[in-house]
């Protein structure tokens, strides 16, 4: 039976609290994009006590091996995540509470992997590319319910605003007894525009339980000033991604499309009556499309979304959970084409998985296949799933650790 791990209940994310570690000229010597050649950058947690995730590089992840062992750069903490923007690599440390490092990481001309900056910051639970800046949110899950958004120059690798929004009033909370507030599952650039995906939640007790398993919200935002413009609202499934997990994506034609996994819970049990679908945000608007509905639950034989990715042209790689109608169960892979609302589970896989990277892949240069790792009990490997056949190819084994993440820089 395949397994998959799911981190996205487990991470708290990284901290904000600006303080430069770097000189200024370490941080300009990285990365130049001016050969035209690239580089993969693979993440590897070793699981050791007191030792670090690597980042290990390599020219090609079709064949061949790599190993942690004598190589690669071993990072300052573990519990990682990652992200890549403007030709950089950023990795960020779970401070557990406290703040974290946020360090830069970029290609020399001759494709070394340099760390080219280092600061420390807040607690956040959302960070996403919008333009040429970093979004990052804290969001407060009980408590006091200001959200913070901070704006991140990603070539500089400075904070350049941030701005506060009260939670409450995403859900028209009257009662100011009510702990209940919003909680942004991630944020998404849609045009000039950035959409927020939300749901609400209890704040207290059965903090992440919620009284509105039923229903979708999306808060639109100006940018730069992060301005609060409109709430978009359906009730055709429930809340777009999860906590920690993004569930709303922008395609090519600049169309957006929202994955709602339906699984709102109440003390620890899902009560969303509506399906795991799929909604559609048309080019230059900021409403569903109640013209479109991609049941995937239906599709798949009922089965939810757990997570998505995205390929390119339509196609996404979604983790479904393994109970059918379920938040639990061993998780299985498929792929979906939101164009022409159909659904394939992926083959050729190993027959046990202990965990793959759902959040941190990557796609092909021609656009045709999602590459990301494989973790199994006889050994981690780097894999392409087809968007068209949904087929998987085993490529690079990877050796010393488990894979984290892929990710790829240019030089």
């Amino acid at each position: 039976m395949k397994t998959i791990t799911k981190l996205p209940l487990l991470l708290a994310a990284f901290a904000f609290t600006f303080a430069s570690c770097e000189s200024n000229d370490e941080q300009n010597e990285g990365a130049s994009g001016e050969t035209g050649k690239s580089k993969y950058i693979v993440t590897v947690s070793t699981g050791a006590t007191g030792v670090a995730d690597y980042l290990l590089t390599a020219d090609d992840v079709s064949k061949g091996s790599i190993t942690t062992a004598g190589n690669g750069l071993e990072q300052d903490g573990t519990y990682r995540y990652y992200l890549s923007t403007q030709n950089k690599f950023f990795s960020f440390l779970y401070g557990q509470g406290n703040p974290g490092a946020v360090t830069t990481y970029g290609l020399t001309t001759n494709g070394v992997l340099t760390k080219t900056s280092n600061f420390q910051a807040e607690t956040v639970q959302v960070f996403a590319p919008v333009n040429k800046d970093i979004l990052m949110v804290k969001v407060p899950r009980s408590g006091a319910s200001i959200s913070y958004m901070y704006k991140v120059d990603a070539e500089q690798s400075v904070l350049t605003g941030t701005v506060s929004q009260d939670t409450r009033l995403l859900i028209g909370n009257k009662n100011p007894d009510l702990a209940e507030r919003a909680h942004f599952t991630w944020a998404t650039q849609v045009g000039d525009k950035v959409f927020m995906p939300y749901m609400k939640i209890n704040g207290a007790g059965d903090t992440f339980g919620t009284r509105h398993a039923d229903s979708t919200w999306v808060a639109v935002y100006t940018y730069p000033d992060l301005k609060l413009e409109k709430v978009i609202k359906d009730n055709r499934t429930s809340y777009l991604g999860a906590y920690f997990t993004n569930g709303l994506f922008q395609d090519e034609k600049g169309d957006a499309y929202g994955f709602s996994g339906a699984i709102g819970t109440a003390n620890g049990v899902v009560t969303s009556t509506k399906p795991s679908a799929v909604v559609k945000i048309n080019k230059g608007t900021t409403e569903f499309d109640k013209s479109y509905f991609f049941n995937v639950q239906e599709k798949s034989g009922g089965y939810k979304i757990s997570s998505t990715s995205y390929i390119s042209n339509g196609k996404f790689l979604l983790l479904m959970y393994g109970n059918a109608g379920t938040n639990s169960g061993a998780v299985k892979l498929a792929v979906a084409d939101v164009y022409n609302q159909t659904f394939k589970w992926v083959t050729g896989m190993p027959s046990t998985l202990s965990n793959a990277t759902t959040r941190y892949n990557i796609t092909t240069e021609d656009g045709n296949s999602a590459i990301l790792g494989v973790n199994t009990p006889d050994g981690n490997w780097i894999y392409a799933i087809n968007g068209t056949t949904a087929v998987a190819t085993q490529g690079m084994k990877v050796e010393g650790g488990q894979i984290t993440a892929i990710q790829k820089l240019k030089y």
